[in-house]
Formats: C-alpha cells, structure tokens, sequence
C-alpha cells in the first residue's frame, strides 16, 4: 500500500490517466478510489500535482467516452446492444441510459458518469441520436471536470480517515489484498445470480416469428406491440410493419384500448427479451390473458427475412395518443 502511495505522489497524473481511460472505455477498474485517495493525499503533506491530476483525468473521460460517441455515430444502436450484453445490468442498460439522455439531454452525459451501467452508454447513444461534435465535447468535458472535482474534493475532505485506512491496509497488506477479492468476487456472483433469476421466465407464452407469420397468412394477425423505447426506435430504423411502440413505463395507462380481447404480442430488442417480458407480466397482471412474447425479439424477426414488406397488420390499431406506430 505504501507503493501505492508512492506510486500517486510521483507518477499521479500518469496513473489517473491510465485507470480512468480504462473506466471510461468499460473495463472493470476502479477509477473514482484512485481520485479519492488523490484527493486525500493532496491536502495531506505529499507532494502530488493536483493540476496534472485534474488535467490527466479530463483528457482520460474525453478519449475514452469520445471513442464510444464516435462509435455510435458510425454504428448505431449496435454498438450500445454490444456494450449492454457485456453489462452487470444488461436487462436495464439501454432503458436506463434512454431514460437520462430523454429526460436530461446533454446533461446526461454529467449525470450518467455517476450512473453504474450507463456511464458507458451514454456517449454512443448520443452519438447515435445525431448530437454534434461540439456539443458533445462541452458536456463530456463539464462533466469529467464536475466529476473529477468532486471526488478529489471528497478525499480532501475527508483527507485524515483516508491516510488513515491506507496506513491500516498498509499493515495488513496481503490480507487486505484477499478480503478485497473476495468480496468483489461475491459482488460479481450476486450480480451473475440476480441475472439468471431475471431470465427466468417460466410464466411466459412465447411465439416464434414463423408461428407469427402463419397466423397473419391465415387471417388471425394479433396486435403487435413494440417494448423498445422512443430513442431507441428513433436510432434504430429497423421495425416490424404495423407494430406500436409503447415505453414500458407508458403501458399501464393504455391498458384500456388493449384490453379488447385481442391477442398481444410483445417484442424488443434487449437481452433475453428483458423488456418484453417485463412488458408482458404487466399486461397479465392486469388481466389480459392472450399475451405472447416474439422469441428473440426484432433480431429474431429481422433475421428470418420478416422484415421484407409488410407482413403484420394489427387490427384495430391502437390510438395514437398511446404510442408511436412503427409502421414504415
């Protein structure tokens, strides 16, 4: 731990750099204990550059998060799939991140830095929704220094418990080595388990695109509802003809209109079709019983060739103060 220490105080700048490039870039490192502890050791006698800190911190967020917002311009809603599959929190990754940059617009990208899940997210959705270069660096560059800032300001702050747990980890080195492992290993399980218990989905009727296919051939097409978001289903162009997009959070107040006793069909484009199925417990949960999940969702749909032409009708259609039809 003294190494550690040392290393801050000599070649703090150049640590900063590298962990928070790595943070902003998705990989699993620790960047804000590094800026807190920085932040102690500033005010706390050693000899640490805190203007290289600050500097070396906001070069690390505008490299990594502008490589992601470059990402999504060129590739879209693809790239945020990927990054979500990789999440902890795949099943929310996307909605969350849609969620903020809806609400919030280029303050997101602020208020997403300190959002587990999103911070990687962010920038390429905003890339993929069109936000300009110039835009983009004056937000990522407000909220790197905001949240640079504020952690080191924390440490200095709290400058006195922190030399103090340092000096302590310092004693029991290795075994502070191995607590710390095992509780991110237990972390990491708890978070695994938590992701397996969402897949389930023992209460769920799915169909399969060819059985939608062969039930509008024969005259008995079903409503089709669209679970991915309004940004979502603005970056990504692809639709299923006749399918209403509705946010998850809007479909308790359009329970009315559905509940006609037609057959629903539900389908998004998320991980082990999250949303869908979220999507399709609140339509039974309040009492319609013909509810069917689309097995792999658009994907699945756009991969059979279904999306050619248009193949889904949904009569009646909904009205439109409900949702957004995604007919083309």
């Amino acid at each position: 731990m003294n190494d550690l220490i040392s290393l801050l105080a000599t070649q703090g700048p150049a640590v900063v750099f590298v962990v928070t490039l790595a943070a902003r870039l998705g990989a699993p490192v620790p960047a804000v204990p590094f800026l807190v502890a920085a932040g102690g050791l500033a005010v706390g006698g050693t000899a640490l550059n805190a203007v290289g800190i600050v500097i070396a911190s906001l070069v690390g967020n505008v490299l990594g998060d502008g490589a992601w917002f470059l990402a999504g311009r060129r590739w879209g809603y693809t790239v945020m799939r990927l990054l979500c599959r990789l999440s902890l929190s795949a099943d929310t990754c996307v909605s969350r991140s849609e969620s903020i940059l809806g609400r919030w617009g280029g303050l997101s990208l602020i208020a997403a830095k300190y959002v587990p899940g999103v911070s990687v997210v962010a920038p390429p959705m905003a890339g993929a929704l069109g936000m300009s270069n110039a835009r983009f660096l004056a937000f990522e560059t407000a909220g790197a220094l905001v949240w640079t800032l504020g952690y080191l300001l924390l440490g200095a702050i709290f400058h006195a418990a922190i030399r103090d747990v340092l000096a302590v980890l310092a004693d029991i080195g290795l075994a502070a080595t191995v607590v710390g492992g095992a509780l991110l290993l237990a972390f990491l399980l708890w978070r695994y388990y938590q992701r397996r218990m969402a897949r389930r989905a023992d209460d769920i009727v799915t169909i399969t695109v060819d059985a939608l296919r062969t039930a509008v051939a024969q005259g008995r097409a079903p409503a089709v509802l669209d679970m991915r978001g309004e940004q979502v289903r603005a970056i990504d162009p692809r639709v299923i003809p006749g399918a209403v997009g509705f946010a998850l959070r809007e479909l308790p107040h359009a329970l009315g209109p559905l509940a006609d006793g037609r057959e629903l069909v539900v389908f998004c484009d998320c991980p082990d079709d999250a949303s869908a199925i979220a999507a399709a417990r609140v339509l039974m949960a309040a009492g319609l019983p013909r509810v069917r999940v689309l097995e792999g969702g658009l994907a699945a749909w756009m991969a059979m060739g279904a999306g050619e032409g248009k193949v889904v009708e949904a009569p009646p259609p909904v009205p439109a103060a409900l949702g957004t039809t995604g007919a083309a």
